[in-house]
Parts: C-alpha cells; structure tokens; sequence
C-alpha cells in the first residue's frame, strides 16, 4: 500500500457561503473531506494548511495585501471552518502567505515522505492548483480529490480539471472522495 499524505488546503471561513470569497461548493467539500479522513485517516498522513497574508509581503504581495486588507485583518474570515474544529486537534495545520502549500517547510518534507500526495481544499484555481504543479515538479504523483475542492465558480473548477487532464496518468489521477482507495 503506497504511503499518503492528505493536503487540505485553506478550508478558511473566507471561502465558506457569505465569505468575501466565497466558493460554491466549498462546505460539500468540506464534509466529503471529511469522510476521506474519517474512512482513512489512519492510513495516511493529514496536514492542514491556511493562507495568512505576510506582514513584509514582497514584490505583488505588498499589492494583494492592500487590496485585500480589510480581508486579511479579519480574524473570522481567516479561522478555519468549523467543520474541522475535531480534525484541527489531532492533525497538524501550517501557515503560508502565498499560493502554494509547498513553500511551507513542513508540508514540503512530508510530500517528500509520501508516495503519493491526495490534494484538496480552496481554491481550485488559485492555491490548490499552484500546489498541484509544484508537487508534480518537485516528482511527486497526484490524486486531485475533484468533489474535495471547491474554486470560485462551477467553471472555473471544471477549468482546472480540463487542464489536470492533460497531465493524467503520468503526474496525476482525478479521483472523487468515494473512489479514493
């Protein structure tokens, strides 16, 4: 049986329904998510991550966190969703201030532990996708959980897959939460 790590990247309230960023989907996500740990949590490593704007930002950073202020000192907006309140304390969560999970050491050291690398979390298009790329260039193989993400719109999401479709079977496979195996 390979050995895997399940990334659940950014389920911040933000992106719940009525969050400044909402995304349709994402609370689905969440409890299919969910049910992947709950069924196989104790056959695979789970980390959490979560997007914290960077006090010192750098280059377009210092753009983002301007515009996105009043988000970024919004402390309900950053807290991650309920729904993981049970998860949070028994797996660990990382903190990043940009797009991709892989700049956070301790995420890039499991990975490098795993045989495979389960993707999830928000958003589609923006950080799960970032990661998705650095995984496959740092030789990792992908599952990308397609009901466990969650992007801004329908089609942006189905974007994203299109995309990933081109990198199916060598980087990565496509997989719902139930398929999951």
């Amino acid at each position: 049986m390979p050995k895997d790590l399940l990334l659940v990247i950014d389920m911040q309230n933000v992106y719940c329904a009525g969050g400044a960023w909402s995304c349709p989907g994402a609370e689905k996500a969440a409890e299919r998510i969910r049910s992947v740990i709950e069924r196989k949590g104790r056959d695979m490593d789970v980390i959490f991550t979560r997007f914290l704007a960077s006090p010192d930002p750098e280059g377009v950073w210092k753009d983002y966190n301007r515009e996105n202020g009043e988000i970024n000192s919004d402390p309900h907006a950053n807290a991650m969703m309920d729904a993981f309140r049970e998860e949070l304390e028994r797996y660990p969560l990382y903190t990043k201030s940009v797009y991709s999970s892989l700049d956070i050491p301790e995420v890039r050291e499991a990975a490098g532990r795993a045989d495979r690398v389960i993707v999830s979390g928000v958003v589609a298009e923006c950080c799960v996708l970032s990661t998705v790329f650095a995984l496959i260039d740092m030789g990792k193989y992908v599952i990308y959980l397609k009901d466990g993400v969650a992007g801004l719109d329908i089609e942006t999401e189905k974007a994203v897959e299109k995309v990933l479709s081109g990198l199916e079977p060598l980087h990565l496979k496509r997989e719902s939460c139930k398929e999951l195996q």
